[in-house]
């Protein structure tokens, strides 16, 4: 595919090494609104500007996980290089990508930072320069490896974000110092994205509240504070009718000392509806329950109704232990991103996509009790209360999350 049209600050992006006023800065930092075409300008800049400077150098493209990068840059870059004339040859097992343009060839080598342990997988390596895709949502000790890894005369740092909390290391070290750190900043909006129709803009405002609009359409760095779902609503979210579903899934937060809540979801009319729920306290009941005592609350649950899967807190191991033993379920570990989960309950509450029957006590009283930790200096949630909500949350991750992260809007032709 090729672009037909560029704006302003996307043109700046992919040719600030051309610039004299620009060209002597070791950074560029792009940040801001989703879908404002930082990610699509920064990443064909970073190509086109490796592949004239340097010749059988090495490069890095780093994002959270290289499943998330291959999806949301990867996969879309290769497709636009390739029609103007980069041959590229990808060893996926190898995580590489052998790219030639105008008679030079270099390596791009993918790396994934998403724990403190990813530091390791980056040493060693030589590079003429990386790209840092969502680096907010990198440990910074990876960063800080991974930038130590630049040391050939005339590599460049690219650093792409949304904003999080105004705390964040990130924007205190890099945004805030960004003079210091000799790098050239830049603040997008939808605005600065000329394929993004007023109709998707106006879909992205609809979809966020609170902290995450103002991060994700408004391109601010700020705190989260207050009720972490303030769009939940009893008259549209809560139903009293008894319902016939095609398809039924089961969500699970566990707890030994902490209380043990379990949800029964069923897919009816376009719309997952929690049906009935287990929430047991042994703090409340004064008296502990073994695995097995939960597993045959998990089969009163079900009732009898063939399900799906059955989604259990990724530290449950003991649990998952017990429901693969009866052989009766699948159980599969929940994604337990707690700040990525509660951007997609939001998003789902907001498209009325989550219903909650009138009898799932438990869940609808953590609605209005579950908050941010504003002591906390980033988004955390107060951990009490939170239960349900972390059962419902391991639900959205793996039944709603359709990777509405990685759309990518842009003018083509084709």
């Amino acid at each position: 595919m090729s672009i037909e049209l560029f704006s302003a600050k996307q043109l700046l992006t992919m040719n600030w090494w051309l610039n004299r006023k620009y060209s002597g800065y070791d950074a560029i930092i792009c940040d801001g609104a989703v879908r404002s075409g930082k990610t699509l300008s920064m990443s064909l800049g970073f190509m086109v500007w490796a592949n004239s400077f340097f010749n059988n150098s090495a490069f890095a493209i780093c994002g959270k996980t290289v499943t998330s990068l291959r999806r949301n840059v990867i996969n879309p870059l290769l497709s636009m290089i390739k029609d103007y004339g980069f041959t590229c040859e990808e060893k996926v097992s190898k995580n590489l990508i052998d790219i030639s343009f105008n008679g030079r060839k270099n390596r791009f080598y993918l790396f994934g930072g998403k724990d403190e342990g990813s530091a390791a997988l980056i040493q060693g390596v030589t590079l003429s320069g990386i790209f840092l895709d969502e680096v907010v949502l990198m440990p910074r000790s990876f960063v800080e490896q991974a930038l130590a890894r630049c040391s050939v005369s005339g590599s460049k740092i690219w650093f792409n974000c949304n904003p999080d909390n105004p705390s964040h290391w990130f924007y205190n070290e890099w945004i805030k110092k960004h003079d210091e750190k000799n790098a050239l900043y830049l603040h997008f909006t939808m605005n600065d994205n000329p394929s993004l129709s007023e109709k998707v803009k106006k879909r992205y405002e609809r979809l966020y509240s609170g902290a995450f609009y103002e991060r994700f359409v408004l391109g601010k760095w700020v705190a989260s504070d207050g009720i972490i779902y303030p769009m939940f609503d009893r008259k549209k979210h809560i139903f009293s009718e008894n319902i016939e579903c095609s398809k039924y899934v089961v969500s699970c937060d566990y707890g030994t000392v902490n209380p043990t809540s379990m949800g029964l979801w069923g897919f009816y009319g376009g719309t997952w509806h929690r049906l009935k729920e287990y929430y047991y306290s042994s703090k409340k009941e004064g008296c502990m329950r073994t695995d097995e005592e939960h597993y045959n609350a998990l089969e009163n649950l079900v009732d009898g109704k063939e399900i799906a899967k059955v989604i259990v807190d990724p530290s449950a191991a003991s649990f998952i232990e017990c429901i693969r033993r009866h052989g009766k379920f699948k159980v599969v570990k929940a994604d337990n991103d707690v700040v990525t989960g509660i951007r997609r309950v939001s998003t789902a509450l907001k498209e009325n996509k989550l219903k909650f029957h009138e009898s799932c006590i438990d869940i609808i009283r953590e609605f209005n009790l579950y908050h941010w930790n504003e002591r906390a200096g980033e988004d955390v949630p107060v951990k009490e209360n939170d239960h349900a909500m972390d059962d419902m949350r391991y639900f959205v991750s793996d039944i709603l999350n359709n990777n509405r992260e990685s759309f990518f809007a842009v003018s083509v032709s084709r």
